[in-house]
């Protein structure tokens, strides 16, 4: 299981993370921001509250909103592959 180290929020619905090899890069999550649990998130205050969970070692958000770390580390990995 790959954990995040640090998360950074940016414009547009990205995040700019950081796992525990070193790995880094951005994600997007405009196609799930809006839709479900994540429409809270839809407000720019509210998904610039992210932050790292110390258990889960993945980011998350207030009101028990988190993503899978695998899948993030999987979508920065593609993405540079990509590149």
């Amino acid at each position: 299981m790959h954990r995040v180290t640090s998360v950074e929020p940016l414009s547009e619905c990205r995040l700019r993370l950081t796992f525990d090899d070193g790995l880094a890069g951005e994600v997007d999550l405009s196609d799930m921001v809006g839709e479900g649990v994540f429409e809270a998130l839809n407000d720019p205050a509210e998904f610039a509250k992210v932050y790292v969970d110390c258990e889960t070692h993945t980011v998350a958000w207030p009101g028990g909103i988190d993503l899978c770390p695998d899948s993030l580390y999987e979508d920065v990995q593609s993405r540079q592959k990509a590149a």
